[in-house]
């Protein structure tokens, strides 16, 4: 009876065994790759300080960044204001609270729906496009001549499009609120003859700057985490095409689950503030 039950756990073992060297093989790599995102992090902060300061650069991928993402940006923000509006007036109209919809909407879509949704929008468009591009550049050797060079392409590529992202998703953020907040006016103004001054009125005697400021300053993290991972991703993205299209994937993939992470954080340090 001992012989069978040890050579069934036997069995079992050798079973299970290559399903458990996978999975610490995945965890090893994913940890490896969380210290060297953390060095690359590092690295910025110390390259941010140097000099020369490639102000022009900066400007450049500052209008290339807002000017290419505004477009999207509206729509998914203006879509957002209509589908919110229709989908809670009719819950609103059984309780008799339709007076409230602006209150809750603009509440909603500025704490938490503009910037998250923004964020994920920018993570893909912006994201995916400089992972692309610097991979791009390491597969043509183009950043190991700027080394040979002496040009400094951390400086010139990695911190000009971080500090970009950094400051451009604010600013895309408010644009996308600002119209999803009229998308949500016109459904009131068609559904219920809402005037233009009454309705953001509402909004803003609803809005508070504890739901503002917080807002405003995860999106600076937000921006922070498209630009870091998305050139992190491409500058050490392998040989190859194929190579391209994993890191601008997984630059994507990557960066929405950070996003929600810091989005997390960011409520949850929000809320003890609230208490206290």
């Amino acid at each position: 009876m001992r012989h069978s039950i040890l050579v069934h756990l036997k069995v079992v073992l050798q079973i299970d065994m290559p399903k458990f060297s996978n999975i610490l093989t995945q965890l090893k790599s994913f940890l490896i790759e969380i210290g060297e995102l953390s060095y690359f992090t590092i690295r910025f902060f110390k390259e941010i300080l140097k000099r020369p300061f490639e102000l022009k650069e900066l400007l450049r991928q500052c209008y290339n960044m807002g000017n290419r993402s505004l477009l999207l940006v509206s729509i998914t923000g203006f879509i957002i204001g209509l589908v919110l509006t229709l989908q809670t007036r009719p819950t609103l109209m059984e309780f008799g609270a339709v007076s409230w919809m602006p209150s809750m909407v603009g509440i909603s879509i500025v704490r938490e729906i503009g910037p998250i949704i923004t964020a994920l929008v920018c993570a893909g468009r912006i994201g995916s496009g400089i992972g692309a591009e610097l991979g791009s550049m390491r597969v043509t050797e183009q950043i190991d001549a700027m080394e040979v060079s002496g040009t400094n392409p951390f400086k010139y590529l990695v911190v000009t499009r971080v500090l970009a992202t950094t400051l451009m998703l604010p600013l895309l953020v408010i644009v996308g609120d600002a119209i999803a907040l009229y998308g949500s006016f016109l459904v009131e103004n068609i559904k219920g003859n809402v005037s233009f001054m009454l309705y953001f009125n509402q909004v803003f005697n609803a809005l508070e700057f504890g739901d503002i400021i917080p807002a405003t300053i995860k999106t600076f993290f937000f921006g922070f985490a498209i630009g870091i991972v998305g050139c992190f991703k491409g500058y050490y993205c392998d040989k190859g095409t194929e190579g391209v299209g994993k890191a601008a994937n997984s630059a994507v993939v990557f960066t929405s689950l950070l996003l929600f992470i810091i989005d997390f954080i960011a409520v949850f340090i929000t809320d003890i503030f609230y208490k206290i």
